[in-house]
Formats: structure tokens, sequence, C-alpha cells
């Protein structure tokens, strides 16, 4: 009896110190994680050629995050709370610093809710009956922050540090806002009016406006572009595709902006996904006759349309609803021109659009010096800025960078907006190495950019695990398969493998860069022959 009794407790004993180790610590841990940077722990070998299955919390199908594959513990949340993801003191933003100048912007607010209102009381094309209620338009001095719609809070928020702050509440509201707003206009884009109508069949690169994307109002006055769903998400880029001839991915463009938010590059202008009524969202508010008549039925009874420029003007070419219902990306509409001048700047290391030719940085391994001998690449942060959008591009797989955007107002210093990311999350099984050519053939990257990658590569801060996480708030879930994110872990061990090669080359001081703020006024890129 006695030792059936001490059996018993040994028995106890043992699953009361299983239950302790297994689940009490790691809970203990994971709620005390967050108080220091782990940047000196060992990184986390990540495995490849693993059976990838879609991970059983998406549900296909589903329009929202399911309540029983939210983590028990944000690692998001964790991730920034960390010390690296807080605004420093000597970040304090000053007026000077705004994209924006407040009254300036407020009054063109004014005139735009006015035109707005027009528009409102105005029946689409087709459509006999206005759409919603005027919004009441008011003086510079009577607008109250708090009452502005959220677009123009975002707008006026971009400073010379980012498109928003980290964290802000205001583009949290602006993506709820555009995947539940109603739609009030639907029109072409301005580079597609610009074609008007026409394209160059003979060139090889197709012009933007056979993307077929759209711009879309909504019911607060303000804008984001759509662009449908043109691939399912198990498709990859098919073998014989140029990156130039790829379909354009909407839920790439959502998982864009997630990940340029974990990363703290704060670049990419808000995207969310929403599912839109082709016939209501779109034809029955179109505000010309050109798009009501890129309309038509299908023989399977779908809505259908296609984009404007003859290439594309096919039936084989076009979006379908199911019968009305699509799947597209929205991404918030930036300051206008005339409030916030921007340009254009081909990247350095642009590829060649043509089916055999190949660019100087392909074959020229010192093309970093000869780079550098422009004035802007060798002094500032351009060049860093680049190689940072170098890493992004790598990320998500993303071969199509030809050009980059900058704000005037921020000169030449100004971060880079990285617009136009459809091309990427093509083929989760291909790591192009070529598309980290800047870092590799320059040897240079960010203090900031640096330990952020190498925190994101802890299994607290996992990166497929903080992507994961983040891409639940989406309407479009699950955005990316499964592949796809456990992709981010295995391409982030590649960056750090490049960085490690050119630190054991050039050594630390000559390859990680100081961009701290106190020393950014006085920043500039070493001249190294690689």
């Amino acid at each position: 009896m006695r030792k059936d009794r001490l059996v018993i407790t040994l028995l106890c004993v043992t699953l009361l110190s299983a239950d302790l180790y297994f689940v009490l610590l790691p809970e203990i841990k994971a709620r005390l994680i967050g108080a220091g940077c782990l940047c000196e722990e060992k990184q986390e070998a990540v495995p490849t050629g693993l059976n990838f299955t879609l991970d059983d919390g998406y549900k296909k199908g589903t329009q929202g995050p399911s309540s029983a594959v939210l983590p028990k513990i944000s690692k998001l949340r964790l991730l920034f709370a960390h010390p690296l993801y807080q605004p420093k003191a000597t970040k304090r933003l000053k007026v000077r610093d705004f994209l924006l100048k407040r009254d300036e912007a407020l009054h063109s607010f004014s005139k735009k809710m006015a035109r707005c209102n027009r528009l409102k009381n105005k029946p689409a094309a087709g459509n006999q009956t206005s759409t919603n209620a005027a919004i009441k338009v008011t003086t510079n001095a009577a607008i109250k922050v708090n009452s502005l719609p959220s677009w123009l809070k975002f707008q006026l928020g971009i400073n010379r540090y980012g498109l928003y702050s980290q964290p802000d509440s205001r583009v949290d509201q602006l993506i709820k806002d555009l995947g539940t707003l109603s739609v009030i206009q639907a029109d072409f884009t301005q580079d597609e009016k610009a074609l008007n109508g026409y394209c160059d069949c003979s060139k090889v690169v197709k012009p933007s406006g056979v993307h077929l994307k759209l711009a879309l109002r909504f019911s607060d006055c303000g804008k984001a572009m759509f662009k449908p769903m043109r691939q399912t998400r198990e498709e990859e880029t098919p073998e014989n595709f140029f990156y130039f001839t790829d379909f354009q991915r909407h839920n790439a463009e959502i998982a864009a902006f997630h990940l340029d938010r974990i990363l703290d590059f704060r670049r990419v202008p808000p995207v969310a996904g929403r599912s839109i009524n082709v016939t209501k969202e779109i034809r029955e508010v179109a505000t010309n006759e050109e798009l009501e008549s890129v309309f038509f039925i299908s023989p399977a009874k779908n809505v259908c349309f296609f984009a404007r420029c003859p290439y594309t003007c096919k039936s084989e070419y076009a979006v379908c609803g199911n019968p009305h219902l699509l799947e597209g990306s929205l991404s918030a509409y930036l300051p206008s021109l005339k409030l916030a001048p921007r340009v254009a700047i081909p990247n350095p290391w642009i590829r060649s659009y043509t089916f055999a030719g190949k660019m100087d940085w392909e074959t020229n391994p010192f093309y970093c010096s000869e780079v550098k001998k422009n004035p802007i690449y060798n002094t500032g942060k351009r060049l860093l800025n680049i190689i940072d959008m170098a890493v992004f591009d790598f990320l998500i797989g993303n071969k199509d960078r030809h050009h980059f955007e900058v704000f005037t107002n921020f000169g030449d210093d100004g971060f880079l907006i990285h617009l136009d990311n459809a091309r990427g999350f093509g083929k989760h099984s291909e790591d192009d190495i070529t598309i980290l050519a800047p870092l590799i053939q320059c040897c240079m990257i960010k203090n900031s950019t640096l330990l952020k990658l190498q925190l994101l590569s802890l299994p607290d801060y996992k990166l497929s695990d903080v992507m994961r996480e983040s891409l639940l708030q989406d309407l479009l879930v699950p955005v990316i398969t499964e592949p796809h994110l456990l992709a981010l872990d295995r391409r982030l061990v590649r960056i750090l493998k490049a960085v490690q090669d050119c630190i054991k080359t050039f050594g630390e001081k000559n390859v990680i860069a100081d961009d701290s703020v106190k020393n950014s006024s006085s920043f500039s890129t070493r001249t190294m022959n690689v």
C-alpha cells in the first residue's frame, strides 16, 4: 500500500514538474520579453527544403481573422514595444519636419470637400440618382483635427522620417476606412488617362495602363488606387515569364505594406484588402462612359471589365467578379503634387527591360564606385536608402524596381517612397540574390536597419511570425500563403550573411553606417572599390 502511494506521489510530482517546465515557464518568459535587446543571441537557423503546408490558422474564403488563430502572446505587439521601435527624444517633430503646410493643406481640403459634395449630388454615368448626403464644409479656422477624415490625418502626419510615425493610430483608422467606406466614384487613374487609350505594343515594357488599376473615391472624399486580383494565392509566377511581364498581385501590395511597417521603414502608403462589388461600386459610380464601356458579362454570367489600352482590350485579359464580388488592394493616395511635389528617379540598379540585354551593374563588380561618382550617392543618405530598398525588395522577391520617388521638400536625404510592390511575392521557392546587388557591391548598411534585421531573426521576434500576425488584421485573410511567410525567414538569413561577408572583408566600421539623428547632418558615405 505504501509503495502504491509512493508511486502515485512520484507520478504527480513528475506531472507538476512537466507542467511548470513546458507551460508556465514559457508563459512567464514571453510576458517578460521586451525589456532589452537580444541582438547578441545566436541567430536561429532557418531550414530550407521543408514540406510547406498552409497554416491551419488560415481558413480559405474567410473575410477576417478567426479568434481561434490569434496568438496568446502578441509577438507583433512585443516587437513594436521594443526599444529599437520607440521614437527617440531627438526625433520630436517640429513644424518644418512635416511635409505639408497645415493651413495650405486645410484650404485645399475645404475646396476638395466642396467638389466632393457636388459629386455626391450629381448622378454618376448611367445612374439617375445622387450617391450620398453632402459633407458640411467649414472654414480653416473651424476645422478641428478630430473631425478630419483619416486620409487627411495621414497626409498631415507625413514627415521627413517616414510616411507615418510608429505607432500611428491614424494609419490603423485609415486602413479600416479603406476596407469599409462606401465608394462614390470610380475612374481611370491619371497614367491611364495620359495614355489616352493608346499603347505602343511594339515595346517590350508595356505602359502602366495595361495593369488594370482604377482610382476609387470614398464617402469621406478620400481616394485609393484599386488593383484587382489577377492570380490566386497558391499560384506562383509562371517559369517562362520575365519580371517585366509578370502579373501584378493585389495581395503583394497588401503584404508589402505590412512588411514595410514591420521593418520600420514606413515608406509604403497604407494598403488594405477588400472585396469590391464591380457592378455597384465601379460601373454604377463611374464618372465617364469610357469606363462603363469596358464592362461585359462573361459566358459564366460573371461581371467583367478590362483595361483601357487596346493591347488588353480583349476578354481574355479581363478580370471578373464572382459574379459581382472581386478581391483587390486599395492603396491610399499621397498628397497632390501641387501640395507636395515629388520626383521619380531612375534606380541606378535598374534592370534591362529587354529579352536578352544586361545592364552595367550585372557585369561590372566595381559598379558601386561608378555610382558614387555622382555626388548625391557619395554624400548623404541616398545610397543607404537605396540599399534599404534593395533589402525590402529581396524579402518580397521584387525585381521590378526601375524607379523610386522622393518628396522634393525633404531634399536629397529624404526617404525613398516604396510604391508599386505588386510584382513581389511571386515565387516563394526562389531567392534572387541579384536583387541585393546594391548591398553586396557597396558593402554598406544602416546601423538601424541591421539591428532590426537581427532582432527579426530571433525566435521571440521571428519575422514570419510577426508578419503572419500582422496580416491577420486584413479583411482578405489569408493574404499570402505559408510558404511565402517562411521564405521571409530564409531570405533574412541570406541578407545577414551578406552583411557578415562584407564585415569580414572590410571591417565593421567600414560597413555599418551610423545613421542616428545626431549624425544625420554630417553623414557621408565612404568611397570603396568593391
